[in-house]
């Protein structure tokens, strides 16, 4: 069964007869497939390494209307797997970037920018307007919000995530199978699980995945095969084994469940556990405030929460390396007569570090390196590289 009724078929021009024949030539999508396609709607939340390949092939596959949702500059590192973007596309919003590129690949393709952060406020309204939602994001806050939306709009979520060399692939769609909330009942403890910028992700592996998300929207909208509905993709690129898991729908799910407990979009920052409500405040140090402590004879002692790996990408002389997973149980180490400052790539998990030690009863003065090493690279030692 298609998405799309029948009283939403798109006529076809002569070129686009002419464009999409080997789609037309599949008796699974022939032309009322195809004029499916053209009537669709499909709304990608996030434009990075999953959102690229998937909107270049709906693009390509004749897809009417795609929707982009995305508040991001393209940056240097985006390069090495957004194959949407090119180096002339640097300091760009990501939105307006890949619309200029998805025009060019099809012209015909009507586009809807949203250079923003969805959020609970804007979510319902703009979900609403499309057919179906591609989740493409890389954080927790944004995918339970994305997995709620589409469920009190009863959307199907195509959904993938990625991290290193593994990524997964489902379909979420309350009225048909589980949602996301089924499979993920409550985010991890924040700082846990490192994103694809804290712990790296091979380039080819968004680009497989995105794939697999462009082609459950497409079974979708043109009705027929066998979506991903209550079935986990998994894939690992680096032994290139693939598995697959079944997927039940919870019974007690607080959203999509017998009797729900969720019935409206919440706070998914604090859902999540990434805004902190003591009153408390985490003091922070810049860069050259801490280059000029430490140049001065402060008792300061700086603790490097990063994994061997990434140490060996940028060396902090003097830092004591104490891996995020060991803080807790090595804390006996500090001295609570010095004043520490944990260091990490970009100034996130830092914070969570701090605040595991004070849960865990360290009581002694605690600072974080503001946007972490790189900001140490770009602004104390100059030409240091900045990954």
């Amino acid at each position: 069964m298609s998405l799309i009724p029948d009283d939403r078929l798109a006529e076809l021009s002569r070129g686009e007869l002419t464009r999409y024949s080997r789609h037309l030539l599949l008796p699974e999508v022939g032309l009322e497939g195809q004029m499916r396609l053209k009537a669709a709607k499909v709304l990608i939340v996030g434009a990075g390494g999953l959102g690229a390949p998937l909107a270049l092939y709906l693009a390509a596959a004749g897809v009417g209307t795609l929707g982009i949702v995305d508040y991001d500059l393209v940056e240097s590192s985006n390069l090495q797997r957004q194959v949407i973007f090119g180096n002339r596309d640097l300091e760009r919003p990501k939105t307006a970037a890949a619309a200029d590129r998805l025009k060019g690949l099809n012209p015909d393709l009507r586009i809807n920018a949203y250079n923003l952060r969805l959020t609970s406020r804007n979510a319902l309204q703009i979900v609403s307007e499309y057919d179906v939602v591609a989740d493409g994001t890389d954080n927790f806050p944004t995918r339970y919000l994305v997995g709620d939306a589409c469920v009190f709009l009863d959307k199907p979520n195509v959904y993938a995530s990625i991290f290193q060399f593994e990524g997964q692939a489902t379909v979420f769609w309350a009225s048909r199978g589980p949602c996301y909330r089924c499979l993920y009942p409550s985010p991890p403890p924040p700082g846990l699980v490192p994103s694809c910028g804290e712990g790296g992700v091979m380039g080819v592996l968004p680009g497989i995945l995105g794939t697999i998300q462009a082609a459950e929207v497409i079974k979708l909208i043109v009705g027929g095969g066998a979506p991903l509905i209550g079935r986990l993709h998994l894939l690992d690129v680096w032994l290139m084994r693939s598995a697959e898991v079944r997927l039940d729908k919870d019974p007690a799910c607080p959203v999509c469940g017998a009797s729900p407990s969720i019935r409206e979009l919440v706070d998914y920052e604090q859902f999540c556990g990434l805004k902190d409500t003591r009153e408390e405040e985490i003091p922070s140090v810049t860069a050259l405030e801490l280059k000029s402590r430490l140049e001065g004879g402060d008792r300061v002692q700086v603790i490097d929460i990063r994994e061997p790996h990434e140490r060996s990408l940028f060396s902090f002389k003097g830092a004591v390396p104490v891996p995020f997973g060991q803080l807790v149980r090595r804390k006996d180490e500090f001295d609570p007569e010095v004043d520490l400052v944990f260091i990490c790539k970009i100034g996130q998990r830092s914070l969570y570090a701090i605040r595991a030690l004070r849960d865990a009863g360290y009581g002694g003065p605690m600072y974080n390196l503001k946007d972490g090493v790189n900001a140490w690279a770009r602004e104390v030692e100059h030409g240091a590289a900045v990954y």
